[in-house]
């Protein structure tokens, strides 16, 4: 396990000792109440992090979204697909061709998908790739199929090193630890963003060489748990 990875575990693991006092569920039928209001949202940020370390913690997204779609049941048909957003360009900057270790006259091509589990659109990712220094199959799969990037380049044994990782929903208003807890119990229902998280990363062969950066965000289907819904979207 990273070491990134590792400190975000353990700093969810301290916390764990006060969470079953926190965490009285709500009776089926009931209205939530303030108190449960700030529980789903404590509940929803732990989830989050949770989401956080295991991508920060594995080499592939697609294969982390996989066990993640089938562990919280988020579609009847728990299988990672990939929808190409075809025509999509976003041209490659001297700052990402820096990072891949090529030149202005290296070929680079780039991919968009929606990563989806069943029907479910859990991220959308931005993908530049260098084909030279894939195999002729991998680069015809990725030109002819939606099969997910990390799937098929699997064989490559690649590494995965974060460049960014990024919470974009706050759970608690800003200051919230200084507010009085009659306050602090007031927050309102939970509300998630469309997007929810987002991590820039760089893959590398065994040897060290980069082949692709991926910008992968995370939409709030990722916490469509029983325990967390009805939640609305802000």
């Amino acid at each position: 396990m990273r070491p990134a990875a590792r400190t975000t575990l353990t700093a969810l693991c301290a916390g764990a000792a006060c969470w079953p006092a926190l965490s009285s569920a709500q009776p089926p039928g009931e209205a939530t109440t303030p108190a449960t209001s700030y529980v789903r949202r404590l509940e929803g940020a732990l989830l989050l992090q949770t989401l956080n370390a295991e991508l920060l913690s594995h080499d592939s997204a697609s294969v982390t979204l996989q066990h993640w779609c089938e562990a919280h049941h988020l579609a009847s048909s728990a299988r990672i697909t990939a929808e190409r957003v075809h025509e999509a360009d976003k041209p490659i900057t001297d700052i990402q061709r820096q990072r891949l270790r090529i030149g202005a006259a290296d070929a680079v091509r780039y991919r968009r998908v929606r990563l989806r589990c069943g029907t479910v659109t859990l991220s959308e990712a931005d993908n530049w790739y260098v084909p030279a220094r894939l195999t002729p199959q991998m680069n015809q799969l990725l030109e002819s199929t939606d099969t997910p990037f990390g799937i098929v380049v699997q064989p490559l044994h690649f590494q995965r090193h974060t460049i960014a990782a990024e919470v974009l929903w706050q759970a608690l208003p800003e200051g919230w630890e200084m507010t009085p807890p009659a306050a602090a119990d007031a927050v309102s229902e939970p509300c998630f963003p469309a997007q929810v998280l987002q991590h820039r990363a760089l893959l590398t062969l065994p040897d060290g060489t980069p082949f692709s950066e991926v910008v992968e965000t995370y939409t709030s289907s990722v916490l469509s748990v029983p325990r967390l819904a009805p939640a609305h979207s802000c």
